[in-house]
């Protein structure tokens, strides 16, 4: 998307206001030895997520109250009630994720009976002490209802292993398989956790946050290779 003040740079440009080799922003603001990725000299700002307090507003309480009565192992599950942008996010400890997706599937004051989309996050830069970097993002909708919810699951790099939601949601077939491809998070009783995206024999899951970005060996015929964002033209 074009920002108001680069559309007006360019105008003038047009225009003959401006000459034409004068330089121009890169992506998201970067200025200076541009790289065509746009992240050079960005800067990492420091988030933490806030747990909520009651009460958490619309139906969220009513789905959270309902939970707790269908599931008796709530409180022992729930990490922490997080309200962000208009969503509701459940950090659930793994051992209990079946459990609760159940309950929140069958239970009758619930029927959050699709999963959306299964995702994955590498917070390495909030790594913990408990070295949790790693989440699985589970996005719920109730078509009885018309509600949605987000469960979250963290786990480490060293143990990065989450039971499989398949056999509760189909769906969560082919997502599961991606954030493994991707994240490295091992889906354990998953009836097949293959690559989906990378070759079969690839080393790494390239959107973990320590990936290497840009010059990874590719065999292109005429043996060109893709250099680090960097290192790359500049265009103007």
């Amino acid at each position: 998307m074009t920002r108001p003040e680069d559309r007006e740079t360019e105008l003038a440009r047009i225009e003959g206001a401006l000459p034409v080799d004068q330089e121009r922003p890169g992506m998201f603001g970067v200025t200076g030895p541009g790289d065509t990725s746009g992240f050079s000299g960005l800067k990492r700002q420091p988030w933490v997520e806030l747990p909520a307090a009651r009460p958490y507003g619309g139906y969220f309480d009513e789905v959270v109250d309902a939970l707790a009565e269908a599931y008796p192992g709530f409180d022992e599950a729930l990490i922490k009630v997080v309200v962000d942008r208009g969503e509701l996010t459940l950090h659930i400890k793994r051992e209990h994720l079946l459990a609760v997706a159940s309950a929140l599937r069958d239970d009758q004051a619930l029927r959050f009976e699709l999963l959306s989309s299964v995702s994955g996050v590498d917070y390495l830069a909030r790594e913990g002490a408990d070295g949790t970097r790693l989440h699985s993002v589970y996005h719920l909708t109730s078509m009885t209802y018309r509600r949605r919810i987000r469960l979250e699951v963290a786990v480490t790099d060293a143990d990065p292993h989450i039971p499989s939601v398949v056999a509760i949601y189909p769906t969560a077939d082919w997502q599961e398989r991606e954030v493994w491809d991707m994240f490295g998070i091992v889906y354990d009783g998953h009836p097949a956790l293959t690559r989906i995206l990378m070759p079969d024999d690839w080393d790494g899951h390239p959107q973990r946050k320590d990936y290497a970005l840009g010059g990874v060996d590719v065999e292109y015929k005429d043996g060109a290779s893709i250099p680090p964002p960097d290192e790359r033209r500049v265009y103007r």
